[in-house]
Formats: structure tokens, sequence, C-alpha cells
């Protein structure tokens, strides 16, 4: 086994928060602190995975940014996950 069962919890709350997954988040929480994780580990599981959640947004408003600043009378290029007649 490659990671403990404490371990995999912490892998678990984290990924709760990526997940949006409030009764998953509530449970692996009780589980960290039932292994025995202080609240600064806790802290700072939740601040990392708030950060690598957050990252795509802000790529996403960059490139929107960017795309609106450049492309004032270009037409939209490319293929729309929501357009199925260019895919």
């Amino acid at each position: 086994m490659a990671l403990s069962e404490r371990e995999k919890e912490m892998v678990a709350f984290g990924a709760s928060i990526g997940g949006n997954c409030v009764p998953c988040l509530e449970y692996h929480f009780k589980k960290c602190v039932e292994l025995g994780y202080s609240m600064e580990e806790v802290q700072e599981a939740f601040d990392m995975a708030k950060k690598v959640k957050e990252s795509p947004n802000k790529e996403i408003y960059k490139v929107a940014a960017r795309l609106i600043r450049n492309s004032k009378d270009d037409k939209p290029g490319g293929c729309c996950c929501a357009d199925t007649d260019c895919c």
C-alpha cells in the first residue's frame, strides 16, 4: 500500500473540495480529525485545494479578457463544445 489510511483521507478531503461534494467534505473532514490531523494541517490542505480549484477560473478569465481585447472585429474560430455542427 503506497498511501496510508491517514494520507488517503487527507487526499479525499482535498478531492471533496475539488469535486464540490458537501457530504464527502463533511465525512472526510471528520475522518481527518479522527485520524489525528491538526487543524493547521487541515487548513494547509484546504488552502492547497482552494488554490488548485481556483486556478482554472483565473486562466479562463484571462483568456476571455485577451480574446475580447484582441478580437474586436474578428469572428470566433475553432470549435465550441456546445456547437455540435463544427465538431
